[in-house]
């Protein structure tokens, strides 16, 4: 027990941090390799184990004793609860899994400190419970993407307006919120606006989508990717927006997300390049988890936090497929047949799991999420689950075609072995594993969404019956 009351959630974050302060030093890119693997690895382990204590319920008392680090002002600011205990390690996990499968030839040109320091600060999102430090962490998060794009001599003006707006947004809207009193009941129209249109540009959601196929056009294959999965933009709308807003908020929220993903998924099928055809997948994939989020049911919003999961895995296992065939061919265009299937059949395997994985295929860790978020949407309104049907539908064809134009068609000649590295191979089999593990035994990672949920929704209940308190004594005439 006193093992497991160690300051673990404190220590992924910092071993991270630390990690990207000495491997900064070293110039020979295959000892820096060597060096973020083991920072990487450690902050992954550091992650599982606050991940056990958290589930074998370690008493807080515990673990604020060990960890005065984590308590500021006689607040805690970093903990596990039902919604970020599984994430957490899945984030570290992803980070690993991209570092390991570093390419020699993209060794130069991926940072692995910025890469730390990205993982650092993003460990430190989703373990923060509290308002202004998560959107500290938030606005710090948009630099280190910020620094890639210089470092690459790439454009950075559509990066920088919308980073730069949505910070500005979170800051004036939550700002409002606590003049306006709404940290304890449902918040004003006005104080929430900013928080909404705040969360629409992190997530993309159309018009405001434009900055994500710029990063990923601009950014290397591994940042971009790790930049995007983890969807911070829905974190940011479970902790500061669903407790609070007034439903119309989280209606609006909906609609353009809903647009949002049945827009991306038919644009992902029509894409000429991997990497916009990439952003567009997850545009359509974040959308639907926002889409889940706002339907304001148990059912939904369980299917959206096993969706969000999934995302994590499927769509990071994803991109580490295309990022292997980058590595080998260069950017690949998807308006002829590349017939790559002989050079690497596992990558093609790889490839065409983690895609379907992505669409709900049966048997995987998607299949399960997918069911319950359209069981949602039905329940809400039969024209959203139809909406919610094609843009999976869509999704699905895009995947299809893309796996068709790589692997399958002509054949390719190489004088050369194009086969997947041993750590390759290592990182899209170990999360192929897990997608495969939760979609035959879903039962597990079912139940942590369903008492996520009962826990948002429960907090969501406590505003509005302080909401309905409040409006009840404004009513009782003065005497």
């Amino acid at each position: 027990m006193k093992f497991l009351a160690m300051p673990w959630l404190e220590l992924a974050f910092a071993v991270a941090l630390g990690g990207s302060l000495i491997v900064v030093i070293f110039r020979d890119p295959d000892r820096a390799f060597r060096w973020k693997l083991a920072f990487s690895g450690a902050s992954f382990a550091c992650a599982v184990l606050a991940w056990l204590s958290f589930s074998m319920g370690t008493p807080a008392e515990l673990i604020r004793a060990s960890s005065p680090q984590g308590w500021l002002f006689g607040r805690q600011v970093f903990r596990l609860d039902e919604l970020n205990a599984p994430l957490v390690p899945a984030i570290a996990l992803v980070h690993l899994m991209t570092g390991l499968a570093t390419a020699r030839t993209h060794m130069r040109r991926f940072s692995f400190s910025w890469s730390l320091a990205a993982e650092s600060i993003r460990l430190a999102s989703f373990s923060c419970i509290e308002a202004w430090p998560l959107i500290g962490l938030l606005a710090i998060s948009t630099v280190p993407p910020w620094i890639e794009l210089l470092n690459r001599r790439r454009p950075t003006r559509v990066y920088l307006l919308h980073m730069a707006l949505f910070v500005g947004l979170l800051v004036v809207g939550w700002g409002a919120v606590e003049l306006s009193g709404g940290r304890s009941g449902i918040a004003p129209w006005w104080a929430t606006v900013p928080l909404l249109l705040a969360i629409l540009v992190r997530c993309g959601t159309v018009p405001a989508h434009c900055w994500v196929t710029d990063w990923f056009e601009h950014a290397s294959p591994g940042i971009a990717l790790l930049y995007a999965t983890p969807l911070t933009g829905v974190y940011a709308a479970v902790r500061l927006v669903f407790p609070i807003a007034p439903s119309w908020v989280l209606t609006s929220i909906g609609l353009l997300s809903l647009f949002t993903a049945v827009y991306a998924a038919g644009m992902a099928t029509v894409q000429l390049e991997t990497r916009r055809f990439f952003a567009h997948l997850f545009l359509s994939h974040s959308s639907l988890v926002l889409v889940g989020l706002e339907l304001d049911s148990e059912i939904s919003l369980t299917g959206s936090f096993c969706l969000w999961f999934s995302v994590i895995l499927s769509l990071g296992g994803f991109g580490l497929t295309l990022r292997a065939l980058e590595a080998r061919f260069g950017r690949l265009s998807l308006t002829a047949y590349h017939g790559l299937y002989e050079h690497s059949p596992t990558l093609a395997v790889g490839f065409l799991l983690t895609g379907l994985a992505t669409v709900g295929f049966p048997f995987t860790l998607g299949f399960i999420s997918t069911e319950l978020l359209v069981d949602g949407a039905v329940e809400a309104s039969p024209y959203v689950g139809i909406a919610v049907v094609t843009a999976a539908a869509l999704n699905g064809i895009a995947v299809v075609r893309a796996y068709f134009l790589l692997f399958t068609g002509a054949r390719h000649v190489s004088t050369v072995s194009l086969g997947l590295g041993l750590r390759e191979r290592i990182a899209i089999l170990t999360l192929a594993a897990l997608i495969l593990g939760g979609g035959l035994f879903p039962q597990p990672g079912v139940l942590s969404r369903e008492r996520a949920a009962e826990e948002v929704l429960a907090l969501r209940r406590k505003h509005r019956e302080v909401e309905g308190r409040a409006e009840k004594l404004k009513a009782i005439p003065p005497r």
